[in-house]
């Protein structure tokens, strides 16, 4: 693939809609929304996740959204927020992360805030970035990561019908010190429109890909 010149003027979205659900970059009248959601979820996230103990004050999480704003100028990163249709509810935060745009290499990230959980929010948008991923960035792998011991997490790749290619023994210290095994889910164009017999892993694993994945993007 031919190198992206000007990285910046890559087309996006201003949002993303599905059934429930609009995925969007961060405003910064999101900092109340934002700063509440981190706040109730704190003990939730914190096994996972670097920031739980960040956004102290709204001034910090206003700061934070900032930020990235300006990385989603010069498509450094990706970062999202979800938030639920009916209801203009924040939800909780997702991401495209470039890992190479001249590979055109993805990873997808994400976080549900704890009193939305068991719905299938995240699992709704994720599919949603996925698709755009493959469909409008014209992805060649999207991959998603999670430490083996978030259930929840490691669930949604696999629904979706993500391939775990790996599972990575002491990769990482997490948050609390401690030595994480990473598993590594992805997808890459072929699969897409795989027969299920011929992907990877054993009969249990195999899952049937959503319906708009099935077919050449």
């Amino acid at each position: 693939m031919n190198a992206t010149p000007y990285l910046t003027l890559i087309p996006l979205f201003e949002e993303l809609q599905s059934e429930r659900l609009i995925v969007r970059p961060y405003r910064e009248s999101d900092t109340q929304a934002l700063f509440e959601a981190i706040a109730e979820s704190r003990d939730h996230i914190r096994p996972w996740l670097p920031f739980a103990d960040a956004h102290q004050t709204v001034e910090e999480s206003r700061d934070w959204i900032i930020h990235e704003q300006a990385k989603w100028l010069i498509r450094e990163d990706l970062i999202l927020s979800i938030w639920e249709r009916a209801t203009n509810r924040f939800l909780g935060g997702t991401g495209i992360h470039p890992k190479n745009w001249e590979h055109r290499y993805f990873e997808i990230g994400y976080w549900l805030r704890v009193s939305a959980q068991g719905h299938g929010y995240m699992t709704e948008a994720v599919q949603l970035l996925t698709h755009y991923a493959f469909s409008s960035l014209t992805a060649n792998r999207v991959e998603i990561r999670c430490d083996e011991r978030n259930v929840r997490s490691a669930a949604i790749p696999r629904r979706l019908g993500f391939i775990q290619e790996a599972r990575m023994r002491n990769h990482m210290v997490t948050p609390d010190g401690t030595l994480r095994t990473t598993l590594v889910f992805a997808l890459i164009p072929s699969d897409l429109c795989r027969p299920l017999n011929e992907m990877p892993g054993d009969e249990k694993q195999r899952k049937t890909l959503p319906d708009h994945f099935v077919h050449r993007l």
